[in-house]
């Protein structure tokens, strides 16, 4: 009897993993990495026109006006290094609005100076006392002048010049939120191999997931939709009680509203630096974390189907080779899926600008079960919902 369920049970996580890495997975490795819009002197802006409700391509001269928002805390190093190289976007049709919260440093007397050179850059302040930045953000999407709203971080530096260009082109008539990709980048270090991945495979999920019909999540590093969309919904009121939530339970709770696209050209990533110490990265994801538990019923099941049989993958095949019950069969198991993980996360790995983690990749799979055992619990056990955004 026992060797029965081990045995049924290893053929069904099996199966399940096989299923997300060829059919929802799989999608992503057979999508095809968009072609960038063309550059034009034939933008809005020379116009004045703002496009609001009109249908728009990627002809250079439908692309709409967009308010770019930042929201920064205490970040005046990562203001004076990465700030020029959004200013300095291709994009004619832009503003671009920078939210300092409670900054006690030096970031407004830079804003000024910069102010002074690029008349497209607004500084709106917030003084909210309230924990986390979705209230900044709130402020900064009030005080935005166009329908398109494209955010990132102050800590992020976009991959080109046409970063805006090419995220906003996919702003088609009934597109109400646009998933962009924004790696970390590559250093020195297992820490630094592991959170790439980590990160990566979180990519992974939420763009594999959102071409399948079903987008739950994405990272407010580089994320677009429209302010109809965040006016109609109520804004961040269903989750203003958590620190954290400001990307991922927005799009959660509004991505059934419309038309959700990916972009996944290298053109339109935005790069930050992770975390350098095990302390800073646990910190990070303690704050992550406590947003899961908000996603709707549906999407918990999707995603703990997909972490509970990647565990039981492992294990039961454990079993099985312990108690030399089927060896064969369960090396066949182990074979086929890894097999078609090395495929298939190879093709993703190399689209993504990851190529360096494709030697790594049958280590990361079985590290995750290590995660999901041992780091995701202390993580969860720690539910503070009170600690800084930054």
């Amino acid at each position: 009897m026992l060797e029965s369920i081990l045995l049924y049970g290893f053929v069904a996580a099996t199966a399940v993993q096989l299923f997300f890495w060829i059919f929802v997975f799989g999608k992503l490795a057979r999508h095809p990495v968009e072609e960038f819009p063309p550059a034009s002197e034939g933008h809005p802006k020379d116009s004045g026109q703002d496009l609001p409700s009109r249908g728009v391509g990627t002809r250079p001269d439908e692309l709409p006006t967009v308010s770019l928002i930042i929201c920064a805390r205490n970040e005046a190093d990562n203001l004076s290094r990465h700030l020029d190289r959004i200013l300095n976007q291709t994009y004619r049709s832009l503003e671009i609005i920078l939210v300092l919260h409670k900054s006690s440093d030096n970031s407004f007397n830079i804003l000024s100076s910069l102010q002074r050179r690029y008349s497209h850059l607004h500084i709106v302040v917030c003084d909210d006392e309230r924990a986390g930045k979705k209230f900044a953000l709130a402020k900064g999407i009030e005080q935005a002048k166009h329908q398109v709203l494209l955010l990132t971080d102050a800590d992020c530096v976009p991959a080109s010049p046409d970063w805006v260009r090419g995220m906003v082109a996919s702003m088609q008539d009934d597109t109400q939120i646009v998933l962009g990709v924004a790696p970390y980048d590559e250093a020195p270090g297992l820490l630094n191999i592991w959170v790439r991945f980590e990160a990566w495979y979180t990519a992974l999920q939420y763009l594999s997931l959102a071409l399948a019909g079903h987008p739950y999540m994405g990272v407010g590093r580089n994320l677009a939709y429209r302010k109809s969309l965040y006016e109609g919904s109520g804004g961040f009121r269903s989750h203003e009680h958590l620190a954290s939530g400001d990307d991922d339970l927005f799009v959660n709770a509004t991505a059934k509203r419309g038309k959700v696209e990916i972009r996944l050209h290298p053109k339109t990533y935005v790069y930050s630096t992770p975390k350098t110490t095990w302390r800073d990265y646990y910190r990070q994801k303690t704050r992550h974390f406590t947003t899961g538990s908000e996603y709707k019923i549906k999407d918990k099941i999707i995603l703990n189907l997909l972490t509970m049989s990647h565990l039981l993958h492992f294990f039961l095949g454990g079993a099985l080779l312990i108690f030399k019950i089927s060896i064969m069969f369960a090396l066949l198991g182990y074979a086929v899926r890894m097999g078609v993980v090395i495929v298939v996360g190879s093709v993703i790995l190399g689209k993504m600008q990851h190529r360096s983690l494709r030697i790594w990749l049958p280590v990361l799979d079985g590290l995750l079960v290590l995660y999901y055992l041992v780091f995701a619990p202390l993580v969860l056990m720690n539910n503070d919902n009170t600690q800084r955004w930054n």
